[in-house]
């Protein structure tokens, strides 16, 4: 069976390019296993469909689909690679997954292109050059650099809606914080189609459009649980084509309707984000964000190390290793999952992937430093432990280190000059009197590098010495801050910025952790803010727990109804930010948690860090995805210029109103519940967060420009902390502190350090400007024999670097998928 050619109609009908598809979710009302049958039966009936109709395209996305196919329908794989080299079945997307848009990290991002489009031009000879995530729900403003930067020119979406956000066209070019663009196109009315006529379908998508564009584009085909286009689809498209009321319908693919665009000269511009839906998706799981986060950090931090290993001590890199641990990260950023939008059971799933992942990447870190230690000079020295701390970032790191030893004599501390550095006893993990004990240190350590301390015997009955950190029951202060808190709300009266002599806080300020009345589904569809106050936690005691001369701490410890929070405000010496430490026991219903930060501050600029960049927002109260960190920087009342930046290790969520910064920790909404269904007052429901969740974030004050506070570096150093190592004496060839890799400590941040997966042993460095500001940056690579990158960087611009061990070969700049050649 064909359908009639348009172009030999002669007929002045505009065209629709009609895209056969099936949105398929791996994950969401049903678990994996399911989602594997159904795409297996999708990609079957999808050949079928082509034997039986001549003229049938079909086009797909995610590229593991193909993978899992690969793997368990090896007749079928190869099927569809005819059919690919025939050019009727089309690949877009060219990423792992549709991930979530907002919420994994810039690398993430990157990955879902590296592993996706590698897997494509291994097996298909082939790349996508259209990027597609048909069903996220909202996007980020970095992603037109990532696509073009992994050879992607077009973008396909459909959320924000137009009732959502409105744009400049139907399509446009989407541009980037540095400038890079792509052709966007919004889907109208839907991704999918009944499995019937879809005449009704058609007309709601036109009625959408624009009517005097001579060429649009409407996807059709069974959807969200597979099936794809149907044949009851493709008849009544010949019907509805035959009769003349509408405009010419082709059967095509994306790349073929982007190409009609290509010579356009009236195609409009939208810059920044593309958002909001579904704003409870932010926060939604707070379990499943934080594996997330983890576990993106953790192997990012293991394939520095594995690096430096592999370079310095000739440790055989683990790529398949890291592979399978990626791989497992990104199916679980999957929009669906890591929105928190699926069914209970399937967090069982992702919670034992994600365990895997990290797994994997702990085993990788480990070995590596494991090897690096082995190999430092450490002589003995009676009656000391030495102890080795790693900095996994690639600038010199002074932050506290906790280190439990197998014996309570550990009371003081040298480095490795024998200068005496300070020390403090703190809480052990374990409950046992003098088998473990527990001290913390200031430690300060080279860029991507390690350094030598000793553990030295004393008095563990001794009391501690006094230090540059006063404590009393309700405040702290060193050197750079005063902070004070009032038992009557359980937060703080006061922040007061020593080096500036200015307060932070307004006088009387309201609650701090307030719950919000939230009757919205698991989505948050509907809902432009979380502000509808139910009521506030009640402090109950407020106490010091802590005091020393390396910190102090004030515990802080309030109720609400069924539920508890305690806050530990944690004040180190020479530090200039507080580090709060929060362990909730949730057990509300339909409830979400707010922490507040009041500010004085007014005429505010709100910046929110977004996958590698960040962005200003409007600070009017709307619930924003964020990353790990965000600012409000104004004018305090005496006109001098402040601000404070709040980061954190694992929320998303994220609202400013006026110079108030609002951090939704946790939502409680039923699993997988969707609008318009409403709830029955006697229905037994299982809701999400219930329990036990712990947390930390940063308050950072600086002078009025948040790049001076530096909160890139901070957060990265809260998500990334030291490591610290109990070692043996033994003789070695590297130094007792050294450094292996150094950015400079400037506005441009190297985030990777890895070998290049076409296993060739050169390096790859990736790195961003992160001020919004152009600059030029010199990366040090020490452990290269002080191989030096040196490149200009635009504003909020992503390199990539190749660096051959061989040092007769250049370094050359890269693209996202690592190809040779340039960038």
């Amino acid at each position: 069976m064909t359908f009639p050619d348009p172009a030999a109609s002669g007929s002045g009908r505009r065209t629709l390019h009609l895209v056969g598809n099936a949105h398929i979710d791996p994950v969401w009302l049903w678990r994996w296993p399911e989602g594997l049958q159904e795409i297996r039966a999708t990609f079957r009936s999808a050949v079928d469909r082509m034997e039986e109709y001549p003229d049938f395209v079909f086009t797909c996305d995610s590229v593991m689909y193909l993978e899992w196919i690969e793997r368990h329908d090896p007749e079928l794989f190869e099927t569809i690679r005819t059919r690919v080299a025939e050019g009727r079945w089309q690949i877009i997307g060219g990423w792992w997954v549709e991930p979530d848009c907002n919420i994994p990290s810039g690398e993430s991002f990157v990955r879902q292109a590296l592993y996706g489009q590698r897997y494509l031009l291994e097996k298909f000879g082939t790349t996508a050059t259209i990027g597609g995530n048909l069903d996220p729900f909202g996007h980020n403003a970095t992603l037109p650099q990532l696509l073009r930067k992994s050879g992607m020119e077009g973008y396909v979406f459909l959320r924000p809606g137009p009732h959502e956000m409105a744009l400049p066209g139907q399509f446009f070019h989407w541009e980037a914080p540095d400038g890079s663009r792509v052709l966007a196109y919004r889907l109208p009315n839907e991704y999918c189609a009944p499995g019937k006529d879809i005449g009704h379908h058609l007309d709601k998508s036109l009625a959408l459009m624009p009517p005097d564009e001579p060429e649009l584009m409407v996807f059709y085909g069974v959807g969200n649980h597979g099936g794809g286009p149907t044949r009851a689809n493709l008849d009544s498209i010949r019907r509805l084509d035959g009769l003349g009321g509408l405009p010419r319908l082709t059967l095509s693919h994306p790349a073929a309707y982007f190409e009609t665009l290509r010579e356009r000269a009236d195609i409009p511009v939208h810059a920044g984000e593309l958002q909001h839906h579904g704003p409870g998706c932010y926060s939604a799981h707070s379990g499943v964000k934080e594996w997330n986060r983890r576990a993106e950090n953790e192997l990012q931090r293991a394939e520095k190390w594995a690096a430096v290993a592999g370079t310095v001590a000739g440790v055989r890199y683990p790529h398949r290793q890291f592979a399978e641990a990626w791989k497992l990260v990104l199916f679980n950023q999957f929009h669906d999952i890591l929105a928190g939008t699926s069914i209970r059971s399937a967090y069982d799933d992702a919670r034992d992937d994600y365990g895997r992942a990290r797994s994997l990447a702990a085993e990788a870190f480990n070995r590596s430093v494991q090897a690096m230690a082995r190999r430092i000079d450490i002589p003995l020295r009676e009656s000391t432990d030495p102890l080795v701390v790693f900095n996994p970032h690639p600038w010199e790191l002074n932050a506290d280190v906790e280190v439990e030893f197998g014996r309570a004599a550990g009371a003081r501390l040298a480095d490795d000059t024998g200068a005496a550095v300070p020390v403090q006893r703190t809480r052990s993990e374990a409950t046992m009197a003098g088998s473990r004990g527990r001290v913390a240190f200031r430690a300060t350590v080279p860029p991507l590098g390690h350094r030598v301390y000793h553990l030295l015997p004393g008095d563990p009955a001794a009391p501690a010495a006094p230090g540059p950190v006063s404590a009393t029951g309700t405040t702290l202060e060193n050197e750079h801050l005063r902070l004070e808190v009032d038992p009557a709300t359980g937060w703080l009266s006061s922040l007061h910025d020593k080096d500036r002599g200015v307060e932070l806080l307004p006088p009387g300020p309201g609650p701090h952790a307030v719950v919000i009345d939230d009757p919205s589904d698991t989505w948050g569809h509907r809902v432009r803010a979380y502000d509808r106050v139910a009521g506030s936690f009640r402090c109950t005691r407020v106490r010091l727990v802590e005091t020393g001369p390396v910190r102090a701490v004030l515990r802080v410890e309030s109720r609400y109804e069924h539920s508890s929070l305690a806050e530990e405000l944690v004040l180190s010496a020479g530090s200039r930010q507080v580090e709060v430490r929060a362990v909730v026991h949730w057990h509300e219903r339909l409830r979400t948690l707010k922490l507040r930060f009041p500010t004085a501050l007014s005429g505010v600029t709100a910046t929110h860090e977004i996958p590698y960049g960040h962005l200003e927002r409007v600070p009017d109260g709307t619930e924003e995805p964020t990353q790990a960190w965000v600012d409000v920087s104004g004018t305090l009342p005496g006109g001098g210029r402040a601000g404070l930046t709040v980061a954190n290790d694992s929320k998303h969520g994220h609202d400013v109103r006026g110079g108030e910064i609002g951090l939704t920790a946790l939502r409680s909404p039923v699993y997988a519940w969707h609008e318009p269904q409403v709830l029955d007052p006697d229905g037994v429901y299982e809701y999400l967060d219930q329990g036990r969740q712990e947390f930390r974030y940063l308050l950072i004050p600086h002078g009025g420009d948040w790049r001076a506070a530096d909160p890139v570096r901070r957060a990265a150093e809260l998500n990334q902390p030291p490591f610290a190592l109990l070692e043996s004496f033994h003789e070695g060839p590297l130094p007792q502190r050294a450094a292996h890799a150094d950015d400079g400590a400037g506005s441009v941040v190297v985030t990777v350090v890895k070998e290049d997966e076409d296993r060739s042993g050169d390096l790859v460095v990736r790195a961003y400007e992160s001020a919004g500001r152009a600059t030029s940056a010199r990366i040090a690579l020490t452990m290269l024999g002080g191989r030096v990158i040196e490149a200009a960087f635009g504003p909020c611009e992503i390199k990539t670097f190749r660096v051959p061990r061989d040092p007769q070969r250049p370094v050359t700049e890269t693209d996202l998928l690592e190809r040779p050649g340039p960038a």
